[in-house]
């Protein structure tokens, strides 16, 4: 298998975050456009998020977001206990905690890294 150069895995780093970033209202629309359940949000940035150390020694991140990208990933894991599961429902979108502090600080890394956090919502393709 070969491995992503590092400005693909920018990229789809870059689209989860967008897709994290995202107002409730256009992470809904997104998630009905492509026929997924809300955690794929959170799945996306899980996939990206482990290369984001790479992308860190690679230059291809600044070092200062890692702080808030872990934060993420904390307040993710913390959403996904057993006994959370209202949590992930598309609703919590607009009214959890969880989710609009993980907008904030998605929010605060597209901006350090792109100038702006408002992006296009990625396309994705689903293989059922």
């Amino acid at each position: 298998m070969e491995i992503p150069d590092s400005s693909f895995r920018r990229r789809l780093l870059i689209e989860a975050l967008t897709g994290l970033a995202a107002d409730a209202q256009a992470q809904a629309a997104w998630l009905v456009r492509h026929g997924v359940m809300t955690d794929e949000i959170a799945l996306d940035f899980d996939h990206a998020f482990c290369m984001a150390e790479a992308l860190v020694a690679e230059g291809q991140l600044s070092c200062g977001v890692m702080v808030d990208l872990r934060e993420i990933d904390v307040i993710l894991s913390g959403m996904s206990d057993g006994e959370n599961g209202d949590r992930w429902a598309r609703d919590a979108l607009s009214t959890d905690e969880g989710w609009a502090g993980v907008r904030r600080l998605a929010r605060r890394i597209l901006v350090a890294e792109l100038g702006e956090w408002q992006q296009p919502l990625p396309e994705i393709t689903v293989i059922r």
